[in-house]
């Protein structure tokens, strides 16, 4: 038995072969009615679209493309998790793209990434999705894009939200609520927005409860453990000492973790401290890490799906609440 083609359904559904190729396509540009007596003769009839043939006239790949920058790269692991539940049961296929050095390098590499691949649409991960550069490259080559980061930016495709600033502003609240009342702060890269957001919901919280958020108590750091070492450093020789330090990310706060071992400072009864990110370190630390983790995998996961059922993204949730996760590097001020 010859095997059923688009012309087959197309004729017992009673519409175009153009219309068939959008339900097919997930184009949003149909009636449900349509979408379900089309959808009900694909059923029937077991009608297997080509992938290479559809590939040959979208001009795209069913490929989603993962790009993210090498250094911080402790978020790609929850976002493949999330694309790939998104892409599940359907034609498409996840593929990675790495990303380091200068941003011209990095604009030069994920063009001849998106000419060679020519993938149906690419999440772009923090710091990439900040960077109006790649951002207008992908417009440039017609590529559907998506942007991940920490608030949406009131412009077209929008990033879904995940709220660092309120939850950065809520994890110093619980601190100041166990009598904390110096509060060091190891800053992010003042040119990431989610390091901004975070910085600023720790200046919210301060400034709400009237604390003293003098400079000698915001260290920078870029988000390494390197930088969060030598923050802990500068920040555990200030007179008076902070009694907590929360780190923007929890390679940093692993770092403020060794400076305080090295110091002879005990953790938690001498020193609470705080990371971000819940990612896989912040567990296998001594002790284990209190953090605020971030939903990238639900955020991923919705993101993948604008992108392959766009007919579908707005019953996808559109902001994301970050959590603070409990361990044992947190205790009450010492007295």
């Amino acid at each position: 038995m010859a095997k059923p083609t688009i012309n087959d359904v197309a004729r017992l559904a009673g519409v175009s072969k153009k219309t068939v190729s959008r339900v097919i396509n997930h184009s949003p540009l149909l009636s449900q009615a349509t979408r379900e007596k089309v959808e009900k003769v694909i059923a029937e009839l077991g009608y297997v679209p080509d992938p290479q043939a559809r590939a040959l006239a979208l001009r795209r790949n069913f490929l989603i493309a993962l790009a993210y920058d090498e250094a911080a790269d402790f978020m790609l692991p929850p976002a493949q998790e999330g694309v790939l539940e998104a892409i599940r049961g359907t034609e498409f296929a996840l593929t990675v793209h790495p990303a380091s050095g200068s941003p011209s390098e990095v604009e030069s590499e994920l063009r001849r990434f998106l000419e060679a691949q020519r993938p149906f649409g690419v999440l772009l991960l923090p710091p990439l999705s900040e960077r109006e550069n790649i951002v207008d490259l992908c417009r440039e080559m017609g590529c559907n894009y998506v942007r991940l980061g920490a608030e949406p930016t009131g412009q077209e495709r929008d990033f879904p939200a995940s709220g660092d600033r309120a939850a950065t502003a809520k994890v110093v609240g619980e601190l100041i609520a166990q009598g904390h009342e110096r509060i060091g702060l190891v800053a992010g890269p003042e040119d990431l927005y989610s390091a901004r957001e975070r910085e600023l919901g720790y200046l919210d919280a301060i400034a709400d409860h009237d604390l003293d958020r003098g400079p000698s108590l915001i260290a920078p750091g870029d988000y390494s453990f390197e930088s969060g070492l030598a923050a802990g450093r500068l920040l555990l020789e200030v007179s008076p000492r902070p009694t907590a330090i929360l780190a923007c990310s929890d390679e940093m706060a692993a770092g403020v973790l060794h400076a305080a071992g090295e110091l002879g400072i005990a953790v938690p009864d001498k020193l609470s401290i705080v990371g971000y990110g819940d990612t896989a370190i912040a567990a296998r630390l001594w002790p284990p890490l209190t953090t605020v983790r971030v939903p990238t995998a639900e955020m991923a996961k919705a993101a993948a799906r604008s992108l392959v059922q766009p007919d579908l993204a707005e019953l996808s949730p559109s902001g994301f609440l970050p959590v603070i996760v409990e361990r044992s590097s947190v205790a009450r001020a010492p007295g």
